[in-house]
């Protein structure tokens, strides 16, 4: 059975935009967390970011991510599975369709199963790294060593 969750994760992975496919694989209520349960800054950057509910939200969410970048490369480096549960790990390079600026960024993903349907999946990157690959200007300074000063970046 548990060669079967992963199967199943994967063919979700590999068919993100076809909704008859993940109608087959996920509950129809299925959560699905895109790097924050919900952050607003981060949204008004990568709109598809936050917490999603239901197989049609998937497909809204990868056809976002493929008007904000080109994939040149996505790999699975990684599987485990305990019981109900598949997580994959890897990485990933990303080209935005604006600034022309490439990112890979590792990943992480948990997909939780109800019976042999996924229930719930959070996806994991480098949300700052990816962010930047639409900067195209300006600094942001920040402090986070308390013994430090601040930097621009």
């Amino acid at each position: 059975m548990s060669t079967n969750l992963t199967a199943v994760l994967q063919d979700i992975l590999q068919n993100t935009t076809n909704l008859g496919v993940l109608q087959q694989h996920m509950t129809p209520d299925a959560t699905y967390v895109s790097l924050n349960f919900e952050n607003s800054e981060l949204k008004k950057i990568m709109p598809w970011t936050g917490t999603h509910k239901g197989p049609q939200s998937l497909t809204e969410v990868f056809a976002a991510i493929q008007r904000y970048w080109k994939t040149l490369d996505f790999k699975v480096t990684d599987a485990i599975e305990q019981g109900s549960r598949v997580a994959l790990f890897g990485s990933f390079t990303y080209k935005s369709n604006v600034t022309r600026k490439e990112i890979t960024s590792p990943f992480g993903l948990l997909a939780r199963f109800q019976g042999d349907k996924v229930a719930y999946v959070q996806f994991l990157e480098d949300s700052y790294g990816t962010a930047g690959s639409f900067k195209i200007g300006g600094s942001t300074r920040f402090h986070s060593d308390p013994s430090g000063e601040e930097v621009e970046v």
